[in-house]
């Protein structure tokens, strides 16, 4: 299978501010030590791309559209509304207040809604 993905950071001149903004949008709680420990799906699928895109996270959520609004509540930034690529999966992308990239799956019963 090859080397697993063992750690992942989030950066911002906010640390605080960027763990109150991801405890509240997926409840996500940080650590005596500041670090997060989060469940994934296993094994964690990912792409090689050609287009130039930054490197994104994308969070599983029930229901994209109210985890959007939520993401504009708490100061960040929508990047592209719900939509489908018909097939294959429903995305939603954002800007977390420090301008890190991060997309949304939509989920249902822990598995990846195919529209």
């Amino acid at each position: 299978m090859g080397n697993p993905i063992v750690f992942f950071d989030i950066a911002g001149d906010d640390d605080i501010a960027l763990a109150q903004f991801y405890r509240q949008l997926f409840g996500w709680e940080k650590d005596d030590r500041g670090q997060l420990s989060i469940q994934v799906n296993s094994p964690i699928n990912g792409a090689f791309r050609k287009d130039p895109a930054e490197k994104r996270l994308y969070i599983g959520v029930p229901d994209i559209t109210a985890t959007l609004k939520q993401v504009e509540q708490l100061g960040g930034q929508v990047d592209a509304p719900r939509f489908e690529v018909q097939g294959v999966v429903v995305l939603g992308l954002f800007k977390d207040p420090a301008g890190n990239e991060m997309g949304l799956v939509e989920m249902v019963d822990n598995d990846i809604k195919i529209p």
